[in-house]
């Protein structure tokens, strides 16, 4: 029986751990690399992550399925180009917002697409930070299906919930407002966080007393910072507002400190408190 043919464009953390979960699932995938990094394609290869390396487009249209994991400017400029798809062809982008991604697709090509953001990451990259389980217990964002195939819709299921991650519909709109507060802000304020300790006069003694709150807080400034200006070009309008937002938090937090206002300043960390109960 012919194996079924997976296209992976972009061979990094994300791809490379969705081949890796996907072999764990069955051994009837047959997984072609895209990559403009030719080290990342060489260490894919070697790694097992992909069975052989393309660098032409047209051999990734002969795919069953096609995963785009590349940064969200890259996978706007491709969608472009994949322009002879077959009808039962299902590509899916893997792109941390949604809404010009989604919008961005050919209308002749739109039912072959299915817009995806897995919840999940670490602020590694390349073929060697790949993980079996990255994805697994996970949840992944499936935007806009109305819009794409039935066989598409069908297949994107069955593939996310065969790693073991949970699926939630949503529109791209909605989800790139509920990003830019759980995922792109945070990213924002780490990287503020690590530069205002850079800044200092004496920046490796404070680091020397950097606990583990500091360290879980910093982690994600490590994150590669194309993909991430990408992210926060695509989202900027979000972006913005929660930035405001947290800065009316903290303004809240500096008063408070400022003029002693200790009894307010516990009331107002015990609500923050409760976001755990949610969580």
């Amino acid at each position: 029986m012919a194996k079924t043919k997976v296209g992976i464009v972009g061979l990094g953390l994300m791809g490379g751990s969705l081949s890796l979960a996907l072999q764990e699932t069955s051994k009837d995938y047959y997984f072609i690399g895209f990559d403009h990094n030719q080290k990342h394609c060489t260490e894919a290869k070697k790694l097992g992550i992909a069975d052989e390396i393309s660098d032409s487009l047209d051999r990734l249209q002969e795919c069953d399925i096609i995963f785009l994991s590349i940064p969200v400017d890259g996978i706007i400029s491709i969608i472009q180009r994949l322009d002879n798809l077959s009808p039962h062809t299902t590509v899916i982008d893997l792109g941390s917002t949604k809404e010009k991604i989604s919008l961005s697709i050919p209308e002749h090509t739109r039912a072959n697409f299915v817009t995806a953001h897995p919840m999940t990451g670490t602020e590694k990259f390349g073929p060697t930070s790949a993980l079996q389980n990255l994805y697994k217990n996970k949840v992944v964002v499936l935007c806009d299906m109305d819009k794409s195939g039935e066989h598409q819709k069908a297949l994107a299921t069955k593939l996310f919930t065969s790693i073991g991650m949970k699926i939630v519909p949503m529109n791209a709109k909605e989800h790139d407002r509920h990003a830019a507060f759980i995922s792109h802000m945070p990213h924002a304020l780490s990287y503020a966080l690590a530069n205002s300790v850079l800044e200092q006069e004496d920046a490796p003694s404070i680091i020397a007393l950097a606990g583990g709150g500091f360290r879980d807080m910093s982690r994600i400034a490590k994150s590669n910072p194309s993909m991430w200006e990408d992210i926060f070009r695509q989202n900027r309008t979000n972006l913005l507002e929660s930035i405001h937002c947290l800065q009316v938090e903290l303004k809240k937090c500096e008063k408070m400190v400022e003029n002693s206002e200790w009894e307010n300043l516990n009331e107002w960390m015990g609500e923050a408190n409760k976001l755990h109960d949610i969580l």
